[in-house]
């Protein structure tokens, strides 16, 4: 099981978002908590009414509305209405929201079983639920306990499997004209936006675009481009755009550039303690492997978690690389890694070649491999890089240890 949880102004554009399934009948609202009459017997206003009427003790709190989503396994086959209300009580009740309002919904409108709670982080006394961490710590502590209590397919197993954060979710790649452009888009959206480390907009469609989405903001001298509009487009087998734009404004989750530009700010400092782990994955890879290509190289890397993403002209020539790692779900220019994991210094590294295709073609200036030798000691330090990557930073690799001068007591000279 895997829950995604969101935050947001508006509760009423929640209740609404789900209520339009529930019209277009591709969900069912299948319970309630905490509110004072069944189910069957309250209406639509009653029901958002319950929620805006709580919310009122306490306006000052900005992010109120609360959406979370709880996805299933496709083999999680035994998933009555009943079991699904009772996994959603418990969730709730795990992660501190026993006692608020809620109501769930029965999606069904992806591959996967999957549900919907609406609520609100504002009790009854007035006082604000601390949303700090909650997915971190309450909500994988809660889907842990469910998995087992109620037999659910292990989301830690599918990642042990080699699967992708992105897959978990059942995120497919789309094919224009296959199902709903909107609809396919915003789960791609869904499943990149919120999750993902990147700090340009090349960044987050370096992972787009895997999934044949692309963001883009239009031509510097266009009209959208100078008030800062953002588009979403389905690409084809080619990487090409095709079908109708869609205003980042029209999704539910508002992937607008103003939005965008936060997570860019926030993951500028968010990302740099998972950049040694990139690093060294190239390095121990080019050190393993001295006459790798680029394609084995793109290879190994993904069989890691890390996606390489060769950058190219009209005429096949690489310009530049970016780095997708879907276990730390960070994205890396190659740049902002350093110049030995940019364009020009990987295939440099890689000894001058680059691959294009089926056909391997050398540079004009074939550069012959940098520091040929490399001693015993950086050997080890980079095989420790990668083994503790992502331990605290005052890791101290072996060859670095019980090096310490000793201290000299007091009136002792060096001669003896």
């Amino acid at each position: 099981m895997v829950a995604v949880i969101n935050t947001g102004h508006s509760i009423r554009g929640i209740f609404t978002y789900n209520e339009n399934k529930v019209l277009e009948g591709k969900a069912l609202c299948i319970g309630e908590g905490n509110y004072p009459m069944d189910l069957e017997k309250m209406s639509e206003n009653f029901k958002l009414g319950v929620f805006l009427k709580q919310l009122q003790l306490n306006e000052n709190v900005k992010r109120s509305a609360v959406h979370i989503s709880l996805n299933f396994d496709r083999s999680d086959t035994d998933l009555s209405k009943e079991k699904l209300m009772q996994i959603a009580a418990s969730y709730i009740d795990k992660i501190g929201f026993g006692l608020q309002p809620y109501l769930i919904y029965q999606h069904h409108d992806a591959r996967h079983p999957h549900i919907h709670i609406a609520t609100i982080n504002v009790r009854a006394d007035g006082s604000r639920i601390d949303m700090h961490n909650i997915g971190r710590n309450q909500s994988e502590t809660a889907r842990r306990e469910l998995e087992i209590s109620f037999d659910l397919v292990r989301a830690d197993s599918r990642k042990k499997q080699g699967q992708a954060p992105i897959n978990a979710i059942d995120v497919e790649r789309i094919k224009y004209g296959a199902i709903d452009s909107k609809r396919a888009i915003g789960s791609v959206l869904n499943a990149v936006i919120p999750h993902y480390k990147y700090t340009t907009l090349g960044e987050l469609n370096a992972v787009l675009n895997l999934y044949n989405v692309k963001a883009e903001m239009g031509k510097e001298n266009s009209k959208m481009f100078q008030n800062k509009g953002l588009i979403y487009q389905i690409l084809d087998e080619k990487k090409k755009a095709v079908g109708v734009p869609i205003k980042a404004s029209s999704f539910y989750s508002k992937p607008t550039l103003s939005r965008l530009e936060i997570n860019f700010a926030a993951a500028k400092t968010a990302r740099v303690a998972n950049m040694k782990r990139t690093r060294n994955a190239v390095d121990l890879l080019l050190l393993k492997y001295p006459s790798i290509t680029l394609s084995q190289l793109e290879t190994r890397l993904a069989n890691q978690g890390i996606t390489a993403v060769a950058r190219k002209n009209e005429n096949g020539v690489i310009y530049g690389m970016t780095y997708v790692d879907h276990n730390t779900r960070c994205i890396f220019n190659g740049s902002s890694l350093g110049p030995a994991y940019a364009a020009k210094g990987l295939l440099e590294r890689l000894g001058g070649y680059a691959e294009f295709g089926k056909q391997s073609a050398v540079l004009d200036s074939t550069v012959s491999r940098q520091g040929s030798f490399i001693s015993a000691a950086e050997v080890q330090r980079i095989i420790d890089d990668v083994l503790y990557a992502g331990t605290p930073s005052d890791y101290v690799p072996r060859e670095l240890k019980n090096k310490r001068k000793k201290r000299r007591r007091k009136g002792q000279s060096d001669n003896k």
